[in-house]
């Protein structure tokens, strides 16, 4: 939240420090995301490409660019877009580990000293953020179901 009220009060100095301060934990917790997330993008588009449409659009003469873009990735994108969704509600219980580490005061700090003191209100509140951004992320998903492929979203 630093980032945000710097930006809110103009303060541009301290907003890049935030940001500088924000590689390392995003790194972190990106690297091991992305890597799995990118062997999934490639396993479902691989599995795409061997479909008895593709090869038919091949035979037609379309072109590869057309083919890629306008078949494969569309069709390839509505699995990837799952695993991404769950992926993106678990860095919040990641966020916990690389707080800890990295002593950066956030979300995860937080939910850590109450479960260590037992405070019930700060952990229920955690909580409820917590399924709170989940559901918003599963939400999203399917929104973004619809748009990528408007099938889903005529029934």
């Amino acid at each position: 939240m630093y980032t945000v009220d710097a930006l809110l009060s103009g303060q541009l100095d301290v907003f890049w420090d935030a940001a500088w301060h924000l590689v390392l934990p995003v790194a972190i917790l990106a690297f091991l995301t992305i890597s799995g997330l990118l062997r999934f993008v490639r396993s479902s588009m691989l599995e795409v490409l061997d479909s008895d449409y593709i090869r038919a659009a091949v035979a037609k003469g379309l072109p590869r660019r057309i083919i890629t873009w306008r078949h494969v990735f569309r069709a390839g994108l509505l699995p990837v877009l799952t695993v991404s969704g769950l992926t993106m509600a678990s860095l919040l219980g990641g966020a916990v580990l690389v707080e800890q580490i990295l002593s950066w005061p956030g979300l995860g700090q937080y939910a850590y000293k109450s479960a260590l003191s037992l405070d019930l209100q700060a952990i229920l509140g955690v909580t409820l953020f917590v399924a709170l951004v989940y559901t918003l992320i599963n939400l999203l998903v399917d929104v973004l179901y619809t748009v990528v492929d408007p099938r889903i979203g005529s029934k």
